[in-house]
C-alpha cells in the first residue's frame, strides 16, 4: 500500500487579510468559443489546499471550537506533554482537515496523514505507529470507516502506546509487545454515530463543527480572493457566501468558478453582476439550491402531489440513487425548511411553493 508522506512542520504559514477592492459592474463578454465546465463540482475537496489556513489565528469562524482548542494547545505546551487524542466531527467541508493540519503546526510536531478506507488490515496501520515520534500527530480521516480488525489493533496504541504483534502460526505462534512513542491521534468523521463506543471513548477531546454564519463566509471569500490574486466587490463576496450553504469548501470552489468566469466572460474583476451570471450558468439559485435539489422538489410536487412519498419512489422518479438523495440532497432541504420527514414519507412545506413560485395545492 502506498503510504502518505510524513509532513515535517517548519513553523511557517501564509497569512491573508479579508476585504478587497470594489470594481464597478462590468458587462459580460459574448464569446461563442467559451462555455462552462459541466463537470464543475462546488463540493470538490481537491481545490482546498492552497486556500487552507496555516495557523489557528488564520481560521475564520468556529469561534467556540477555536477557543477550546487554544486552551488545549496552551496547556499541552505548558506541560510539555503530547496532546490528548482529538475527534473532530461534523458535515463535510467545514474545516475538520484544516484544524487537523493546523494543530501539529501550532505544537511544532510532525504530522502523518491517512484515512479509514485505506487501512484495510493492521499491517497497513503498523508503519504509521512505528514511525510516530514523541508528541507527533497521526490524522485519520473518515475514521468511522476503519475495519473492525484495524480498530481493535488501534485500541492499545491509543491507550497504552503499545502494539501486540503475533509472529508465526499455531503452536509456534508468539506475541511481541512493542512500545510506541506517546503520540496523538486526530480523527475526523462526518458520521460520528457510526463510531463504536470503545473507539469514541478513547478520544479525550471531542469537537463538533457547525455550519458557518454569513459574515464568516464573507470574510473567507474576501481573504481567499486576495490569495487567488483577484479582485472582488463586497456585494459579490456576499452573494457567493449566501449561496454556499454555510460551507467554506463550497464558498472557496464557487469563488474559483466566479474567477474563471470573470476572466473569460468579463474583464477579470468579480462583480455582483458577474457572480449572478456565473451562478445562472451553474443553475444555482439565490438560496443555494442546485438543479438536483429543484428536481427533487418539483418531482415531489408534480408527481406525488406534495407528498407524503417514499424515498425510493422519489429516487426512481428522478433517476437518482436513494442514498445520494438521503446524503447529499435532503440535508440542505431540511435545513432550509423545504421538506419534512414524516413516518408516512417525505412532504414539501409551504416555503417550497413560495420559493419555486408555484401555486399551493388545493385543500
Amino acid at each position: 500500500m502506498a503510504r502518505q508522506p510524513i509532513i515535517q512542520q517548519d513553523g511557517g504559514g501564509r497569512r491573508g487579510d479579508g476585504g478587497g477592492d470594489s470594481p464597478s459592474e462590468i458587462p459580460l463578454k459574448n464569446s461563442a468559443n467559451n462555455s462552462a465546465d459541466s463537470s464543475f463540482d462546488a463540493d470538490d475537496a481537491r481545490y482546498d489546499d492552497e486556500l487552507r489556513p496555516q495557523r489557528l489565528s488564520e481560521v475564520v469562524g468556529q469561534r467556540k471550537v477555536i477557543e477550546r482548542l487554544k486552551i488545549m494547545l496552551d496547556a499541552t505546551q505548558k506541560r510539555g506533554e503530547p496532546l490528548g487524542h482529538l475527534l473532530l466531527d461534523g458535515p463535510p467541508g467545514l474545516g475538520k482537515t484544516t484544524l487537523a493540519t493546523v494543530v501539529p503546526k501550532e505544537l511544532d510536531r510532525e504530522l502523518q496523514i491517512t484515512s479509514g478506507p485505506s487501512l484495510s488490515a493492521p499491517k497497513d496501520l503498523l508503519p504509521y505507529l512505528t514511525n510516530a515520534s514523541y508528541g507527533s500527530v497521526l490524522f485519520i480521516d473518515e475514521i468511522h470507516r476503519l475495519p473492525p480488525t484495524v480498530e481493535e489493533f488501534l485500541y492499545p496504541a491509543m491507550e497504552d502506546f503499545r502494539v501486540d504483534i503475533t509472529l508465526g502460526d499455531g503452536l509456534n505462534a508468539r506475541t511481541i509487545n512493542m512500545k510506541l512513542q506517546p503520540f496523538t491521534v486526530i480523527g475526523a468523521t462526518t458520521r460520528s454515530g457510526m463510531l463504536t463506543a470503545p473507539l469514541r471513548d478513547r478520544f479525550v477531546n471531542r469537537q463538533h463543527l457547525e455550519f458557518y454564519e454569513l459574515d464568516d463566509l464573507i470574510a473567507i471569500v474576501n481573504r481567499n480572493a486576495k490569495k487567488l490574486r483577484t479582485t472582488i466587490s463586497d456585494d459579490a463576496a456576499e452573494e457567493i457566501a449566501r449561496r454556499s450553504r454555510g460551507t467554506p469548501r463550497k464558498a472557496n470552489n464557487l469563488l474559483r468558478w466566479s474567477r474563471d468566469f470573470a476572466e473569460i466572460k468579463a474583464d477579470g474583476c468579480i462583480s455582483h453582476h458577474v457572480v449572478v451570471e456565473s451562478f445562472r450558468m451553474l443553475e444555482i439559485d439565490d438560496v443555494g439550491l442546485e438543479m438536483q435539489d429543484r428536481k427533487y422538489l418539483e418531482s415531489l410536487i408534480t408527481i406525488f402531489g406534495g407528498g407524503p412519498a417514499g424515498l425510493k419512489s422519489i429516487a426512481h422518479s428522478i433517476d437518482i440513487p436513494p442514498d445520494t438523495l438521503e446524503d447529499e440532497v435532503e440535508p440542505f432541504l431540511l435545513r432550509c425548511g423545504f421538506i419534512q420527514r414524516t413516518p408516512r414519507g417525505r412532504m414539501v412545506t409551504a416555503a417550497t411553493f413560495q420559493h419555486l413560485q408555484l401555486p399551493p395545492p388545493r385543500p
